[in-house]
């Protein structure tokens, strides 16, 4: 009916008069109930957008001069969890209450926000604390009286060190091998490998321990996998799409894993630090490139690590994940920073500027006091070598000497064991191949030269501020230098292009124990005690005569181990010692007490006999144990039977009992015969010399006088 009157009221429009805008008496206005529907249709609801938003308590109280300072500062914090779009500080008398209300985009944003932010140290006064607005609900309807918690089933992985409880202290290595098909793990034997475990497909792409060697890290494409125990049970996993590279602390609390499909603007996901004990993730970072993993340098506690971008240097704390001290060190053209394996220092380098020299830096953290500078000039380029217990640090400096147009390299040698940290320098003229420290000396190795003429020398720094080449050999086939664990001893490589040619060298007298050649060999590998050494040849590199040779530290062969497309070997890596400087000293002074066991256990595995002949013998050895012990129980149970056969006479104790017997000599007389010595002779040659000598011996048992004249007149006469 309404169309209609609109129709008409068109029409006379149309007509020229003008339209009638009043309603008829009988017209009833419904148009608020049709309205009200739609509005209804579109009211938000109670719950509507609370799932995104998080409360924020222990926020410090400020006024209106300092509010504007608070907001960027809770800005800078939980941006980085994703985008915020609403804020609420709730004021009274003039100052915040101590608590806000943030709104993210996306309820993910707010759960990531209260896993990370939640128990961040602000300062020494204000510690957040991070909830869900939805939590809200769930804590009003706590019961007022206590309930104890549900327990948790315990998750039992086994002995997490129980390779280190092996009685003949074998270490243990993973294999991959069938092109990265299967992988196994093996504890290192003499004779051959012991296969521990062994899984098709165990990783996607290589594997990788944990620094102490408590965790096997294995590749897939949605994350990472922890494994451990003695029958390497699944511990942890961490879930990061097409993960490339992880990385450990060195206290193995924290891993870090990289992705270069996971990271979005709001959602920093291409580096993630994750909990190894929770599985949680602790913090995530935005990554362009990782051509220099790692990029997170952790310090030898594990308490804070670093992170290097352009003109800056970021150091975090953990567990917050936070800046240290809220923000960044700003060092202008900063190009390489390292940290003391030994202690919380970090070494960092900057280039020249105009007039300004290059640096070298030493700073102790937390403090950020530098304690060393050096100033470098003419520098094209510098490498950061750390000695393995933090005794010493070699910069490596190439410069260009003005009025030269070569490169000439300084080595740079802080010692930071000393006061004032006093530097001495090597100078080289040649170019440099390779640089590495003695694990625990004051001695360094450098490969130096260019092919067919490359040299080594080897030196020494000693306490008086001198550094002394202690030996050089030339004319050398090696690319690389690898120091045993344990020093003293080390492997000069030539890897790959140099066909593999090997020196074994003792630099306590720096004399060539051995050469010898892998041909193609692509790896080499210390054993963690310094006792073996591998060299191999990596299908990823090779794809003939892919295989792993054992060898002694003295360069002795000892296996050779073909392995269909061997791709990868790591080496089980070994916890520190827990014990003392005195104590290992102790246990060396009285090594000889132990060698006789030693050198047995050493003879028993160098024993001809194979492996299944010891295990046959082992097993007819615990066959025999179980018949005589059936054989001894059948014997007690049949004694009763013995009693009542023998009349009650104990037989068994009778012949047993040795104080009872009585020795008694019977002397008797057999019979004589007398032989001259010239038909002696005869009669020895007729029936044989020894028959001669028993029949003598024998017929005269009652002469031993006899007898002894008789052989001794034989052995003088024949």
């Amino acid at each position: 009916m309404r169309d209609t009157e609109n129709m008409e009221a068109e029409m006379e429009y149309d007509d020229g008069e003008e339209p009638s805008f009043s309603d008829p008496e009988d017209f009833v206005d419904d148009s608020d109930q049709e309205l009200l529907e739609d509005v209804l249709r579109d009211k938000p609801q109670e719950a509507d957008g609370i799932d995104s938003v998080v409360v924020v308590d222990n926020v410090p109280q400020v006024g209106p001069e300092r509010l504007e300072k608070l907001k960027n500062v809770i800005q800078k914090i939980f941006s980085k969890f994703g985008k915020i779009t609403n804020e609420f500080y709730p004021d009274a008398d003039g100052k915040t209450k101590g608590y806000i209300f943030l709104e993210y985009s996306a309820p993910s944003h707010a759960h990531e926000a209260v896993k990370n932010a939640d128990g961040y140290k602000l300062d020494k006064q204000h510690t957040f604390r991070v909830n869900l607005f939805t939590d809200f609900d769930k804590y009003m309807s706590i019961c007022d009286e206590w309930e104890a918690p549900e327990k948790q089933p315990f998750k039992d992985f086994g002995n997490l060190r129980h390779w280190l409880e092996d009685p003949d202290c074998r270490d243990q290595y993973s294999v991959i091998y069938d092109s990265g098909e299967r992988t196994g793990i093996f504890a290192n034997d003499v004779k051959e490998p012991i296969e521990i475990e062994e899984r098709a497909r165990w990783t996607e792409t290589y594997v990788r321990w944990s620094p102490k060697g408590t965790y096997l890290a294995t590749f897939h494409q949605r994350g990472i996998a922890l494994w451990g125990g003695e029958k390497f049970k699944q511990i942890q996993r961490f879930s990061h799409q097409g993960v490339q590279l992880i990385d450990f602390s060195p206290c193995e609390r924290y891993v870090v894993t990289f992705s270069p499909l996971m990271d979005t603007k709001d959602d920093p996901q291409a580096i993630i630090i994750w909990d190894v004990l929770t599985g949680h993730k602790k913090r995530g970072f935005h990554c362009e490139s990782s051509a220099h993993w790692p990029i997170f340098k952790w310090s030898p506690d594990g308490k804070f690590f670093a992170r290097m971008t352009l003109d800056t240097l970021s150091i975090y704390e953990t567990p917050s994940m936070g800046l240290l001290d809220k923000k960044s060190l700003k060092i202008n053209g900063i190009k390489d920073f390292s940290w003391s394996p030994g202690d919380n220092i970090i070494a960092f380098w900057v280039p020249e500027d105009k007039d300004i020299p290059a640096r070298v830096t030493l700073m102790q953290l937390p403090s950020r006091n530098e304690i060393r500078v050096r100033n470098l000039f003419n520098v094209v380029d510098c490498k950061l070598h750390w000695q393995k217990n933090g005794d010493y640090l070699c910069v490596k400096v190439d410069r260009t000497p003005k009025g030269t147009q070569g490169v000439v390299t300084n080595f740079e040698i802080f010692r930071m064991r000393e006061k004032q940290v006093p530097v001495d320098v090597v100078e080289m003229k040649e170019s440099i191949i390779a640089f590495a420290w003695e694990p625990n000396g004051s001695k360094f190795a450098v490969l130096h030269g260019e092919a067919p003429r490359i040299n080594v020398s080897f030196y020494h720094v000693k306490n008086n501020g001198k550094i002394d080449l202690i030996k050089m050999f030339d004319k050398q086939q090696a690319n690389s230098i690898f120091w045993s664990p344990q020093g003293q001893f080390l492997v000069l490589a030539g890897l790959r292009s140099m066909n593999g040619a090997l020196a074994f060298v003792d630099t306590s007298d720096c004399t060539m124990m051995n050469i010898a050649e892998h041909y193609m060999a692509s790896d080499v590998e210390w054993d963690p005690t310094g006792r073996y050494v591998v060299t191999s040849v990596s299908w990823w590199s090779h794809k003939v005569d892919n295989a792993f040779w054992l060898w002694t530290f003295q360069g002795r062969l000892l296996q050779k181990t073909n392995k269909e497309r061997f791709c990868q070997l790591l080496w089980r890596p070994r916890p520190p010692s827990l014990l003392t400087q005195e104590q290992i000293k102790l246990i060396k002074k009285d090594l000889k007490k132990y060698s006789k066991i030693f050198e047995q256990k050493d003879r028993l595995s160098q024993s001809k006999a194979s492996k299944e002949l010891v295990d046959k013998r082992r097993s007819m050895m615990e066959e025999y144990r179980k018949y005589r012990e059936r054989a001894v129980d059948m014997y007690n149970e049949q004694r009763p039977l013995r009693l009542e056969l023998r009349g009650g006479v104990n037989t068994d104790e009778l012949d047993s009992n040795v104080d009872d017997w009585e020795e008694e000599t019977i002397e008797f007389f057999i019979n004589e015969e007398i032989i001259p010595i010239g038909d002696l002779q005869r009669w020895s040659q007729r029936h044989g010399k020894c028959m001669a000598v028993q029949c003598i011996l024998t017929r005269t048992r009652s002469c031993q006088f006899l007898s002894r004249y008789y052989a001794t007149l034989l052995r003088t006469h024949i």
